[in-house]
């Protein structure tokens, strides 16, 4: 979503990203971040599996404490990030998130690690998480010029995607060569880098409340977000549609592992490079991802990324031992392929026509409910894999991934190429 949004100077006008200094310093500490983030996304529920003896219900338990702040924390978080410096909120919490990881190895070392707490540590991390992705949202639009937004937001999603190639691939050789619970050491570093990097960052973004306008009182501020989304047509069918995709998405990652495990009979190495071959449809389409959304317009865009790569997901529960595991990694690279493109297009969409004194909240709102089902997808995978064993579980899963197009395809944007213009989009969305 660029030049179709608004009618503004060509974004040659503007320099180029790679002369934003603000914006590679919080691109570089993001990929370190995120590279030692995918490694403990590994590491954690081998750690719980092969170290701890956890069963597939107590695995996907891990999961479920993960993303259960974004349903108990969002709203408040983005009050937090509308009123406060975004840039020291996303330090502190960087910070916070190394002490917690680096915890592990220092129970281990004197023999007190016990699945609770891993429990803690996983639940506590969350709720930093929480925090500074609603700030780092937020943050973007005040670092970048309008008419590069949707660039950026594509190099940080190129970038998670790297960080998905790589990342898992390190974290399974890391747990073979020094264990689980000495790969969290990684993991802890990459959020000091990412600290660091933010620190070097000059421009303070200033508080984004509306001048003159007061502070809404919390209570009403908390709902704010939700208001303005609800009033906005277009947003609250792409929320429904993400909330759902997460839902399901997640549900088969509280499984995928002990899928991986259990079922199809991969090493610990395996499962990392079955994770990196998984992000390869998100990377390529990542770096293609201007072309794409010029060639199929703004708004066709969210629909189709959503509905197209649909059937290949299917492929993962299919996968078999040896090379038959691959069919898992290209079900992976299908959906990755999809998030990204669809991710860069529904977020400069928000990011764009959302007020900045409320983007906050409307962040924040996205993030309860796109990100509060997380955890229930997540418990739902472990239940239904308790019940009915892992393959049929991914089965249902995958199904429900596919499923959650249907909100956009049968929504307004079916019928439209490009958005209007920022003010024809708040007027009829």
């Amino acid at each position: 979503m660029t030049a179709h949004l608004t009618r503004t100077a060509p974004a040659m006008a503007r320099p180029s990203l790679w002369r934003s200094r603000n914006f590679l310093l919080l691109w570089s500490g993001q990929t370190v971040s995120e590279i030692g983030t995918r490694v403990s996304g590994v590491a954690v529920p081998l750690l719980a599996a092969d170290t701890l003896g956890a069963g597939v219900f107590q695995i996907s338990l891990l999961t479920f404490l993960a993303w259960l702040p974004y349903l108990i924390f969002s709203l408040p978080a983005g009050i937090l990030a509308d009123r406060v410096d975004q840039r020291r909120l996303m330090i502190a919490c960087d910070l916070g998130r190394a002490a917690l990881l680096l915890s592990l190895p220092v129970v281990a070392l004197v023999g007190h690690l016990t699945l609770v707490f891993l429990y803690v540590v996983v639940g506590l991390s969350g709720v930093l998480t929480v925090a500074f992705t609603v700030a780092y949202r937020s943050m973007l639009p005040g670092l970048v010029p309008a008419e590069h937004l949707a660039e950026g937001n594509a190099r940080l999603e190129v970038t998670e995607n790297l960080a998905q190639l790589a990342g898992p691939t390190a974290g399974g050789a890391l747990v073979g060569l020094v264990g689980a619970t000495r790969t969290f050491l990684a993991d802890s570093l990459s959020f000091l880098v990412s600290a660091v990097t933010l620190l070097l960052i000059r421009r303070r973004v200033a508080d984004p409340e509306a001048p003159g306008s007061g502070r809404v009182p919390v209570r009403a501020a908390l709902t704010e977000g939700l208001g303005f989304i609800r009033r906005q047509r277009i947003l609250a069918k792409v929320l429904a549609c993400t909330a759902t995709s997460n839902f399901f998405v997640m549900a088969a990652r509280s499984i995928d592992v002990a899928y991986l495990l259990r079922t199809v009979h991969a090493s610990a190495v395996t499962v990392g490079l079955v994770f990196s071959i998984g992000s390869i449809g998100g990377l390529l389409t990542g770096m293609l991802a201007a072309r794409l959304t010029a060639l199929l317009g703004t708004a066709r865009t969210i629909w189709v990324a959503m509905a197209a790569p649909g059937p290949l997901y299917l492929l993962m529960p299919l996968a078999r031992a040896g090379w038959g595991v691959v069919l898992y990694g290209v079900g992976m690279a299908a959906f990755s392929a999809n998030a990204v493109l669809y991710n860069v297009a529904a977020m400069t969409y928000r990011q764009r026509i959302t007020p900045a004194h409320l983007l906050g909240r409307v962040n924040a709102a996205f993030l309860w409910f796109s990100y509060g089902a997380v955890p229930l997808g997540a418990l739902a995978g472990g239940t239904l894999a308790s019940q009915l064993g892992l393959r049929p579980a991914l089965w249902v899963c995958v199904l429900g991934m596919w499923g959650a197009a249907l909100f956009v395809v049968c929504s307004p944007l079916r019928r439209m190429r490009d958005f209007p213009a920022v003010a024809d989009v708040t007027r009829t969305s």
